[in-house]
């Protein structure tokens, strides 16, 4: 059976399907309703993502605050903005979100949206009481053992998608931001690295890997980057992420690791490796850039060694 789960389009005013993904690697088919979407709502969608993209939000922010309006309100063709009620918003999460099984990311992503929205465009602040929000579950990350690392990195030919995979593992990174990663952000004098601009516009330092620089001083060497620290195609452009995608699942595929790894698994096993070599979680914190302490804390459940190293009161006892 197809992992494809159809929506009643009976119930959705029949649209054409396209696919809606969420963070758990599911996918739903829901309903292209952006042709469907009165004028008004087009101009109003359009005037909002110039505000998000001048207000510097993100890029990945911007594209899924767009995604859930356009869905919204091509669902409700026959109002236009002002006229939407905090009835029609709960209408909307149960009779389209809840009724179809979609993810309760995609439900808070819509309620975030449309909060935002009407807030900007509006200047409403929705009491949305009644559309209650699911309750966050933080599954544990997927780590990958060193062997497994090594088998990847081992897996990986081409010198330049190696070094992507590697500078990833070697500091943490998000796919974000090594994309953004630039020459200039490399201090080699200072031996550290600046990750710019990062998630929630946080900046910070790394120090820099002696083994990594040793790569890097061959890497260059051979490819000679002009702009981005892994560039793509065409020079002083940033490789794409769904080239690095590609790489990614071709080089999983050669290593003949069986496990649903992704390439934010790399920025986990990073952190629970440095968790296993007894490295405080403060300091783990800072390198990941988290804003909270509670977000680095998960990955003392992930950690075998250290949980290896637990000396069990009962083994000294003499009985």
């Amino acid at each position: 059976m197809s992992s494809l789960a159809y929506l009643d389009y009976s119930a959705l005013k029949s649209k054409n399907a396209v696919q809606v993904h969420s963070d758990t690697g599911k996918k739903y088919s829901a309903i292209s309703m952006k042709g469907q979407m009165k004028a008004e709502a087009r101009r109003e969608i359009s005037a909002f993502k110039k505000w998000l993209e001048q207000a510097r939000y993100g890029e990945n922010t911007v594209k899924t605050y767009i995604h859930q309006l356009e869905i919204f309100f091509g669902y409700y063709t026959d109002k236009i903005p002002k006229e939407i009620t905090v009835a029609d918003m709960t209408a909307f999460n149960s009779e389209f979100i809840l009724k179809n099984g979609l993810s309760a990311t995609f439900q808070n992503q819509t309620i975030s949206a449309l909060k935002k929205f009407y807030s900007n465009r509006f200047n409403r602040d929705l009491d949305m009481e009644n559309i209650v929000r699911p309750r966050k579950t933080r599954p544990l990350p997927k780590v990958m053992d060193r062997k497994d690392v090594k088998k990847f990195f081992e897996s990986i030919k081409n010198l330049k998608h190696k070094m992507a995979f590697e500078t990833i593992y070697a500091y943490g990174l998000r796919r974000g931001e090594l994309l953004n990663l630039k020459l200039q952000h490399i201090d080699t004098k200072r031996g550290m690295i600046s990750v710019v601009n990062a998630k929630g516009k946080k900046d910070r330092s790394l120090p820099i890997s002696k083994r990594w620089l040793e790569n890097v001083k061959v890497y260059y060497r051979i490819y000679r980057p002009e702009t981005f620290f892994i560039e793509g195609q065409f020079p002083g452009r940033s490789i794409t992420a769904a080239s690095l995608q590609k790489v990614f699942s071709r080089a999983l595929a050669v290593s003949s690791i069986r496990k649903p790894f992704t390439i934010h698994c790399l920025r986990h096993s990073f952190a629970t490796h440095l968790l296993e070599n007894g490295t405080d979680l403060r300091y783990i914190q800072e390198l990941l850039g988290h804003k909270s302490s509670r977000t680095t804390e998960i990955y003392t459940h992930v950690s075998n060694e250290s949980l290896k190293n637990i000396k069990n009161p009962f083994d000294d006892l003499e009985l």
